[in-house]
Parts: structure tokens; C-alpha cells; sequence
């Protein structure tokens, strides 16, 4: 076989593994999580997922990198809302609270119970979201158009996030989605008003 149809092959089989490992932790949980499973649920041998990742918690890494990643991404994907004032703010504020939320959420959240034990984890874990942290922290000032320079707006910007990450905890267990969208409304609507003041 030629080589870069090699590689492209080698590539799409990690590609597989990472989003299998992501979509597993998600919705079987860290320890049900295992290589043996993973390999099943990707179609692949457990031998090809050694070929890739020696060790279980090589692969869970590799995930956990190429989760932040994805996560990144969806914000990246987030469209500038258009307009002016209250509605923009709550499409803006919708649009973080949406990308945050769901099965890189819930994925993550395997990974961060595991590391408040875990001292070697949170060792790999922390950077990583710090990282995206403040990579949201910009894509939301970019999107909402403001100078965060301000220890006010910013404090708020900070808030806005918070709010997110508690609303896509909220929804890990139940379909939270009517409060949710109460709760983003009444945010939207705060913090716009907060924003015509600064």
C-alpha cells in the first residue's frame, strides 16, 4: 500500500479512537470507559489501539486534548449574532451556554471527577482547561463586542461562563432545556442592561 494511503488510514483509525473515547466516557462513564471497550465500540482490535496508544491513560489524554479541541472549535463555529443591544447579547449568551453543554460536557465531566483524585490527571487536566478557558473568555468578548480590559466586564464575561458551565451541569442528569432557556433570558437580559452601564 503507498504510503500517504497509509497514513490517511493510520490517521482516520486515531480520528475514530479519540471520538470513540470522547462519545464513551460521555455516556458509559470513566470506568466502564476501558480500552477493551473503546476498541469494540470503534470496530477496531485492541492491538490497533496499542499501535496508536500504549497505555489507557495515553488514550484517555489524546481524548481529553482532542475534546478541548472540538470544544474550541464549536466556539470558533459560533456566528456572529448581528444587531444591537438585549437580542444580540441573548443570541450571544445562547450560543455559549449551547457549545458548552452536551457530550463534550459530559465527557469532560468523567475526566474532571476522576482528577480531583487523581494527582497525575489533574496534572494533565489543569493546563488543558485553563487553556480553553481562556479561549472562551475571548471568543465570548469578541462576540459581545466588548473591552475586557475592564475588571467589571470582565467579571462579568467570567459570570456568563460560569453560568454556562452550572447550566450544562444541571442538564447531565435531566433534559434541563425550559429553565434553561428561562435562566439564559433573564442572564441575557442582566447583563445587557449591566453592559449599557459600563
Amino acid at each position: 500500500m503507498p504510503e500517504p494511503a497509509k497514513q490517511d488510514r493510520s490517521r482516520a483509525t486515531r480520528q475514530r479512537l479519540l471520538e470513540t473515547t470522547i462519545r464513551c466516557l460521555a455516556t458509559r462513564g470513566w470506568e466502564t470507559s476501558t480500552v477493551a471497550v473503546i476498541a469494540a465500540e470503534a470496530g477496531i482490535s485492541r492491538g490497533a489501539v496499542q499501535h496508536h496508544f500504549r497505555t489507557r491513560e495515553a488514550l484517555i489524554v489524546a481524548a481529553l486534548e482532542h475534546m478541548f479541541e472540538q470544544r474550541a472549535a464549536l466556539l470558533d463555529h459560533l456566528p456572529d449574532p448581528g444587531g444591537t443591544g438585549p437580542e444580540r447579547v441573548h443570541a450571544v449568551v445562547t450560543g455559549l451556554v449551547d457549545a458548552i453543554g452536551g457530550d463534550l460536557f459530559r465527557a469532560a465531566l468523567q475526566v474532571w471527577t476522576v482528577a480531583a483524585a487523581d494527582p497525575d490527571l489533574r496534572a494533565t487536566v489543569v493546563p488543558l482547561e485553563r487553556h480553553f478557558a481562556r479561549g472562551v473568555h475571548r471568543r465570548a468578548v469578541r462576540l459581545l463586542g466588548v473591552d475586557d480590559t475592564d475588571p467589571d466586564l470582565r467579571a462579568l464575561i467570567q459570570a456568563t461562563l460560569d453560568l454556562a458551565r452550572g447550566l450544562a451541569l444541571a442538564d447531565v442528569l435531566t433534559d434541563d432545556s425550559a429553565r434553561r432557556a428561562r435562566v439564559v433570558r433573564a442572564w441575557s437580559d442582566q447583563l445587557a442592561a449591566a453592559l449599557t452601564r459600563v
